[in-house]
């Protein structure tokens, strides 16, 4: 987005030449011959500066300052004054004035002032942002041993160079949150913002003050203006999760950004330019939430560039074995423990659960049994009671089990639980010691 400057000048000369050296610098500029065409121009439209002469007909320079300070906060103002009011800008410095410039100026130093001050803007937005979502960090990385999850990766790079908006689809707990971060980070804007938000997690009113900031006293308790996340983002990447939760009104204030870059902040009265990439997530259907007048079709089709799918975990087994391995690794340094893998018979568990939870789940599983294992090894033993009793099998028509395979690798399993204990574990079985020595015999 442009940097915009408002200059409020009444000698012609003065203003043309200030007007022209700030044009050549590629700035957008406007100008303006009095304090009220000004201010009627900061009502209507945003500036980063505000250059304004002190003494103008009508309303004047410290007049038009105190309107600023109050009503938009984020406009640094430079005052222009004679020598003989050097002490009234002295005096409107401290009310917030950045900096003043005595007449006659050197236009080359106004041009150092205004660079000066577009750099400190550039570093406040880029902390902001990095305070917002300070999970930032270029280094994301993502297994990928699947088919579908190699197919995900050979689109995202090659839609590298391209802007375009995104869907991703999938189950609570897939990773859409990590593919966004990748997609970001592997695009031409990957050295500017990536911001995020769960739509879901928020009211209406804490959700449109979050992603369109606020106008001072919009609401109660908005004693100063904010910038909202849409606005932080400008030249980056916004994340907005579970998409499908937004309201109709909030749905249709994020289609006018989408379709014009342009948006208001809550109680605002002028629009506001931004240059922002969105990605966007959800679990539901969305096209049955068309259907049913739940979601705007047009913002579908503008958000819904490209759709990407992330298919659940249970439908990428090979996937399993090393993410459990990256999460073994990642939660060990804090729990300091001394675990150095994970057993066969527990990651056969793992191999065949079903992770309704997804690789969610499977990470907080992992992250559990480090903290409760007891040996060099992860065990059953730790993890937790409900995939150990109830497996849920993942059928695959070329390794269908016998009910005698199913019989004897059931029994195998107690018998070891037990520590070879068999008296213990025919009782357990409901059988004789001899049926469970015919079973486990049986090849």
């Amino acid at each position: 987005m442009a940097f915009r400057i408002l200059i409020a000048e009444d000698e012609e000369i003065t203003l043309n030449n200030i007007l022209d050296t700030l044009q050549d610098e590629g700035y957008a500029v406007t100008g303006t011959k009095d304090g009220s065409s000004a201010l009627q121009k900061l009502q209507q439209e945003q500036f980063d500066i505000l250059i304004t002469d002190i003494k103008m007909p009508g309303l004047s320079g410290i007049e038009l300052l105190d309107r600023v300070r109050k009503d938009h906060p984020a406009t640094e103002v430079i005052l222009i004054t004679g020598f003989g009011s050097i002490s009234s800008a002295v005096d409107a410095m401290r009310k917030g004035a950045y900096d003043y410039i005595t007449k006659p100026f050197d236009l080359d130093e106004l041009v150092l002032r205004v660079k000066k001050i577009r750099e400190q803007k550039a570093l406040k937005k880029e902390n902001l942002a990095l305070r917002t979502y300070f999970g930032m960090d270029k280094k994301v990385s993502i297994i990928a041993k699947s088919a579908s999850m190699k197919q995900i990766l050979e689109t995202i790079e090659g839609i590298k160079h391209s802007d375009i908006n995104m869907l991703l689809t999938g189950e609570t707990g897939v990773g859409k949150s990590l593919i966004a971060k990748i997609i970001h980070f592997t695009s031409n804007r990957q050295d500017h913002p990536f911001l995020a938000i769960n739509c879901a997690t928020l009211t209406e009113d804490l959700l449109a003050s979050e992603l369109f900031g606020h106008e001072r006293g919009a609401f109660t308790g908005a004693v100063t203006a904010k910038q909202g996340l849409v606005e932080i983002a400008d030249t980056g990447t916004l994340f907005l999760d579970e998409i499908a939760e937004l309201s109709p009104n909030l749905q249709a204030k994020l289609l006018k950004v989408v379709e014009e870059g342009e948006f208001y902040r809550v109680g605002g009265t002028k629009p506001r330019k931004v240059d922002v990439r969105f990605i966007a997530a959800t679990n539901q259907n969305v096209k049955n939430l068309i259907a049913d007048n739940k979601f705007r079709e047009d913002l579908y089709y503008r958000i819904n560039v490209m759709e990407l799918f992330i298919h659940p975990l249970r439908e990428r087994q090979e996937d399993i074995r090393p993410l459990s391995s990256f999460f073994l690794q990642k939660h060990l340094p804090k729990a300091n423990k001394k675990v150095t893998g994970i057993s066969d018979e527990a990651m056969d568990i793992l191999l065949h659960y079903s992770f309704p939870g997804n690789v969610r789940e499977l990470e907080n599983i992992i992250e559990r049994a480090i903290i409760l294992e007891k040996s060099p090894v992860i065990t059953p033993a730790s993890l937790p009671h409900g995939i150990r009793v109830l497996q849920i099998e993942t059928f695959d028509p070329d390794k269908i089990k016998t009910i005698d395979e199913i019989t004897r690798d059931y029994a195998e399993k107690v018998t070891k639980m037990l520590g070879g204990n068999r008296s213990r574990a025919a009782e357990l079985l409901g059988i004789s010691r001899t049926s469970l020595w015919k079973i486990l015999k049986e090849e």
